[in-house]
C-alpha cells in the first residue's frame, strides 16, 4: 500500500470506531446530531469538498454530489447512523478502487523501468564518457558492462553475451549475442562486456517506441467506455431529477410524509450512483492492456483490445512472420555459365538491395560485390532488381521479372524460393533460396483453431511451390501466392468481405510492405523485436518476441477482459435498477442502497482485477 492508501486505511478505521462510538452513546437532540457529525466529516470531508469545487466550476452531477446530497438529506431527516455509513463504505469502495488502479499501473510501471539512465560512450584514447542515451549519435560506440541496460538499438562490434529481453518480450530465456548481431534498448546484458556501434537515434529506438505506444494506450478508448462516459453524463441528471421528484411529488399529491420520502430520495441516490461502471469497465480494460504488456504483447489502446475479441479470421504475411526470414542459398542450376559465375551475377546485381534475400545471395558469394562493376541498379518491387553489370543489363527475381522481360524460364524441381538470372535478355539459369519454418508457427495456427479463429490465410509474393509447402505444413486454410503488395491488399479486401457478421480480421506481417495491409485490416498485428519501423508504427498491437503463437494468447486476453466487462455492467445496471425498484415502493432502505451503490462498486472492482492476470501459453 502507498502512504495515501494507508491514510485512507486509518481514517476509515477510525470514524468507523467513532461511528460505533456515537451509536452507543446515550445521546439526544443536539448532542446526537454532533456525535455522528465527527466520524461523518473525519470521513467524508473530502467528498463534501470535491463536490463543492466541482459546483463551483460548472460540473454538478457526479458520485460526488450524489454521495453529499444523499448524506446530507439523511442528516435532516435523522437516520444520523446510515450518513456516516454510507461515507464509510463509499471510501471502503474509493480504497479498493485505489488499490486495483495501483496493481495495473504496477504492470504498466515495470514497463516505464526499461528506459536507460545513462550510456557510455566510447571517446577516442579508448576512455568512456557517460551521458544521456538522448545525447548519443547514430555511430558513436557504447560499452556495455554487465547487468547494465542496453540504452540504444546498435550492432555488436566485439564481444559476447547473453541478453535478458523478458521485460520487452516476455521471454525467460536469455538470447546469446556476438559481433555482428543486433541488441535492442531496453534489454539487459547479463555476461559479457560489448562495444556496439549505435544504428538509431533514441527517440526511434525500440525502447522509446515501446514507451510511446504504451503511454498513448489510455487515451484510444473501447467502444463500452466511451459508452459508459457517455452514460454516466446524461445517467447522473436523470436520477437527480428522478430523486427530486421521489421526494416532492408523494408529499404533494399523495399526501406523504415528507421525511420518508425525503429518505426514499436520499437512498435513490445513493443506488443510482454510476461509480461502479465508471471505475470497473476502465479498470477492465486497463488491467487487460497491463497483463498482455507483461506477456509481450502490447496493445496500443482499449478499442483495439475490442476488436481482438472479435477476431475469427487471421491472414499471415509469410517471410519474417511466419518463417524466420533467414535465407540461405541451397541450389545453384546454371545455363550456359558455371555456378560461380551465375552466383557472382546474382550477387554484383543484387549488390545495393537489402532484401532478406539479397542479403542471402550475397553471403553465399562469400566477398564484397565489386561495386565499380555495378550502375544503374533498380529494385523492382515484388519481382527483383535490374542492374547493368560490366555493360550489361543483369534481372534477377522471380517469374514475373522473367516474364516481363519476355526471357523463357524453367521451373526447379526444389522447394525453395527460385531465383532467375537472366544477361541481355538470355536466361542464365537459377539459383533456389529456402527459409525457415518458425518453430511456434504450427502450434501458434493450432491455438488459432482452439481458440475458435474461423479462417487462417497465408498472403506471399513467393512461388507457388513455396507457398503452398509451407502452408501445408502448418495447416493453414487459404494461401495465395505471387502476389505483390498492391495484390495484398486486394485479397485482405476480398477476406473482408467474406467475414463473418460481427467478426474482425485481423493481418499479421512485419516488413515495410506489410504496411498498407495493417492498415487495411480491421486489425494490424506487427511482429515487433525484429519488425521494420514502419509495420510497427501502422500496427494496433504489437508482438514483442516475433512469435505467432503469441496471436492466440492476445486473443484470449482480450476475450477474457470483454467477459469481465460485461459481467460488470450486467451484473451492476441488474442490482442499481432491481433496488432502485425497491426503494420506490419502499421495500429498500438506505442499507441496501448503500450495498446496491458500493458493495457492487467493490465486487467489480474485484472482477475487473482479474484482467490483470494474463492466461498463461
Amino acid at each position: 500500500m502507498s502512504g495515501r492508501q494507508k491514510r485512507t486505511l486509518v481514517r476509515i478505521l477510525v470514524s468507523a470506531a467513532l461511528l460505533i462510538l456515537a451509536a452507543l452513546l446515550p445521546l439526544t437532540g443536539w448532542g446526537k446530531l454532533l456525535a455522528f457529525l465527527v466520524p461523518y466529516f473525519l470521513v467524508g470531508w473530502d467528498v463534501l469538498w470535491k463536490a463543492i469545487r466541482n459546483i463551483a466550476h460548472g460540473q454538478v452531477f457526479d458520485e460526488n454530489f450524489l454521495m453529499a446530497l444523499a448524506t446530507i438529506g439523511a442528516l435532516i431527516t435523522g437516520e444520523y447512523p446510515e450518513a456516516v455509513f454510507v461515507l464509510l463504505f463509499y471510501q471502503v469502495g474509493e480504497l479498493f478502487q485505489s488499490v486495483a488502479v495501483g496493481r495495473s499501473r504496477k504492470n504498466i510501471a515495470a514497463l516505464m523501468d526499461i528506459r536507460p539512465d545513462s550510456a557510455n560512450v566510447e571517446r577516442p584514447g579508448g576512455e568512456t564518457e557517460e551521458v544521456d542515451p538522448e545525447d548519443v549519435e547514430v555511430g558513436d560506440v557504447i560499452v556495455l558492462k554487465p547487468g547494465e541496460r542496453v540504452p540504444l538499438d546498435g550492432v555488436v562490434l566485439e564481444g559476447t553475451t547473453t541478453l535478458d529481453t523478458a521485460a520487452l518480450t516476455g521471454e525467460s530465456l536469455p538470447r546469446p549475442v556476438g559481433p555482428g548481431g543486433d541488441v535492442i534498448s531496453g534489454c539487459v546484458n547479463l555476461t559479457g562486456v560489448l562495444r556496439v556501434q549505435v544504428t538509431k537515434p533514441f527517440e526511434e529506438s525500440t525502447v522509446s517506441r515501446i514507451l510511446e505506444l504504451v503511454e498513448n494506450a489510455a487515451s484510444r478508448k473501447a467502444k463500452a467506455e466511451a459508452f459508459i462516459t457517455q452514460f454516466a453524463r446524461w445517467y447522473t441528471p436523470a436520477v437527480v431529477l428522478a430523486a427530486v421528484l421521489l421526494a416532492v411529488v408523494p408529499p404533494l399529491f399523495f399526501h406523504g410524509v415528507w421525511s420518508d420520502w425525503l429518505l426514499r430520495a436520499c437512498s435513490f441516490l445513493v443506488v443510482s450512483c454510476p461509480c461502479a461502471l465508471v471505475i470497473s469497465v476502465p479498470l477492465a480494460f486497463f488491467g487487460g492492456i497491463g497483463g498482455a504488456s507483461r506477456a509481450g504483447v502490447l496493445v496500443k489502446g482499449g478499442n483495439y483490445l475490442e476488436v481482438l475479441a472479435r477476431v475469427d479470421t487471421v491472414v499471415f504475411d509469410k517471410t519474417g512472420t511466419l518463417t524466420r526470414g533467414v535465407f540461405n542459398v541451397t541450389a545453384i542450376h546454371p545455363d550456359h555459365v558455371d555456378e560461380g559465375e551465375l552466383l557472382e551475377l546474382a550477387a554484383l546485381a543484387e549488390r545495393w538491395s537489402d532484401h532478406p534475400i539479397s542479403r542471402s545471395i550475397r553471403e553465399a558469394y562469400g566477398k564484397e560485390p565489386d561495386a565499380a562493376r555495378v550502375e544503374e541498379a533498380q529494385e523492382l518491387a515484388g519481382r527483383g532488381v535490374r542492374a547493368r553489370v560490366d555493360g550489361h543489363t543483369v534481372c534477377v527475381g522471380n517469374d514475373k521479372l522473367m516474364e516481363d522481360i519476355g526471357v523463357t524460364w524453367h521451373p526447379c524441381h526444389k522447394v525453395g524460393t527460385t531465383v532467375h538470372v537472366a544477361v541481355d535478355g538470355t536466361y542464365m539459369g537459377h539459383l533456389v533460396i529456402s527459409d525457415e519454418v518458425k518453430p511456434d508457427a504450427k502450434e501458434g495456427i493450432a491455438a488459432l483453431k482452439a481458440v475458435g479463429v474461423r479462417k487462417t490465410v497465408m498472403l506471399t509474393g513467393d512461388a507457388k511451390a513455396v507457398g503452398e509447402d509451407v502452408a501445408k505444413q502448418l495447416g493453414l486454410d487459404e494461401v495465395h501466392t505471387q502476389l505483390l503488395p498492391a495484390d495484398k491488399v486486394d485479397q485482405v479486401e476480398r477476406l473482408l468481405k467474406e467475414r463473418s457478421s460481427g467478426g474482425a480480421l485481423a493481418f499479421v506481417g512485419d516488413g515495410i510492405n506489410d504496411a498498407p495491409v495493417l492498415s487495411r485490416a480491421d486489425l494490424g498485428i506487427a511482429m515487433g523485436a525484429l519488425g521494420s519501423d514502419a509495420a510497427i508504427e501502422a500496427a494496433d498491437v504489437v508482438l514483442m518476441d516475433d512469435k505467432p503463437s503469441k496471436i492466440a494468447l492476445a486473443i484470449r486476453i482480450a476475450r477474457k477482459t470483454r467477459t469481465i466487462v460485461r459481467q460488470n455492467i450486467a451484473f451492476a445496471l441488474g442490482v442499481k435498477f432491481l433496488v432502485l425498484a425497491l426503494v420506490a415502493v419502499n421495500q429498500a432502505t438506505l442499507w441496501e442502497a448503500v450495498f446496491a451503490d458500493v458493495g457492487v462498486s467493490v465486487i467489480a472492482i474485484l472482477n475487473s482485477m482479474r484482467a490483470l492476470r494474463a492466461p498463461k501459453d
